[in-house]
């Protein structure tokens, strides 16, 4: 690590630490550290939670780790296999701190900061089969219906917002949302009809729309993932409603996380996307959205594409900029004053 890195790093550490006592210390070269819980360890990596974020805190630039357990531990000078073994004596010991067991997908999410939505706060440990996470998940997937089409969506909380593209709902406000309801072991259809649009982002293809029938129950979310951390090649599976057949399942991989296009980075994958997806969730196999799926190459097959749920993060902290209201700048829908000689026209009548 280089020295002005360093610095930073502990200039970063020291305004966010806190509760040092009971923390995991983390040396590293050029005389940094890092102070926090270890919630992982790899071969190539260590996991540290330092609070409002998990660092990723590379191995080789490690020199020593001081356990909260007060044991210490020369990392950096120990070969990989030596490790290994004094990893594993560890965590054969019957210590609590050193133990991080698998949470099952719905305690791998936890709520964002403004409590608005889930977000996982670090890589899911535990991956299932498609089938269980369709099972799992698939309540929480919907068909969006409007006078002039129809795609997909899912809920991102309990309270009924959710999310679409723009482009599914562009110019219209005449919106009713299918939702299939899980009930005795069976799926119940169940169409709302009042459904508000709540904010909008024509550049990003985002929409935040929000169910008000007054029948209203708690409806089953899903959380949004860290699109950033994905690898190329990794299994990833779409659920939406293409040419309108609803709950369609279809798998793939990612084939790149930063394809250009129009000014804007998208997820690319072999998963099939066509028409009627749009909006639709895109999961990893630890059951987390880390797209939206928004639009596929005209000819080609396995060429669909998918906004980061990074860039859906953004629009959900900061909906206020987007609200859908005519005095909003950001409003994508802008309702002029008439011409001044129809105004002086109905003045006089």
């Amino acid at each position: 690590m280089p020295k002005r890195a360093g610095r930073i790093l502990i200039g970063f550490l020291l305004l966010c630490w806190g509760g040092a006592a009971c923390a995991d210390v983390i040396e590293l070269k050029e005389g940094a550290s890092v102070s926090g819980k270890i919630v992982a360890e790899k071969a190539d990596h260590i996991f540290v939670d330092i609070g409002f974020t998990v660092l990723a805190v590379p191995r080789k630039e490690v020199v020593n780790i001081t356990r909260s357990d007060s044991t210490v531990e020369p990392t950096g000078a120990l070969p990989a296999k030596q490790r290994v073994r004094r990893q594993a004596s560890r965590l054969a010991q019957p210590q609590q701190s050193a133990v991080v067991q698998p949470a099952p997908v719905a305690e791998q999410a936890r709520l964002s900061s403004n409590s608005f939505y889930r977000a996982s706060a670090q890589r899911g440990r535990t991956e299932r089969t498609v089938r269980e996470l369709v099972n799992l998940l698939g309540e929480a997937v919907v068909q969006v219906r409007t006078p002039g089409g129809q795609g997909s969506g899912f809920f991102i909380n309990e309270e009924g917002y959710l999310i679409t593209n723009f482009h599914v709902i562009e110019g219209e406000t005449q919106i009713s949302v299918e939702v299939y309801h899980q009930r005795g072991g069976q799926l119940e259809r169940k169409v709302y009809k009042q459904v508000r649009i709540v904010a909008l982002n024509k550049f990003d293809d985002l929409a935040l729309l929000k169910i008000e029938d007054k029948d209203a129950p708690k409806f089953v979310s899903v959380p949004l993932g860290d699109s950033d951390s994905l690898a190329v090649g990794e299994r990833v599976f779409a659920i939406g409603s293409p040419l309108g057949l609803e709950r369609t399942v279809t798998e793939g991989i990612i084939s790149t996380k930063t394809r250009q296009l129009q000014g804007r980075l998208y997820l690319q994958t072999t998963a099939q996307i066509n028409p009627g997806n749009s909006g639709g969730p895109l999961f990893n196999l630890a059951g987390e959205v880390i797209g939206v799926t928004n639009m596929k190459a005209a000819y080609g097959e396995g060429l669909g594409f998918a906004i980061p749920s990074t860039a859906v993060k953004f629009f959900l902290d900061n909906r206020d900029a987007y609200a859908y209201a005519n005095d909003n700048p950001s409003n994508p829908y802008k309702y002029l004053e008439p011409p001044s000689k129809t105004r002086l026209g109905t003045q006089q009548d």
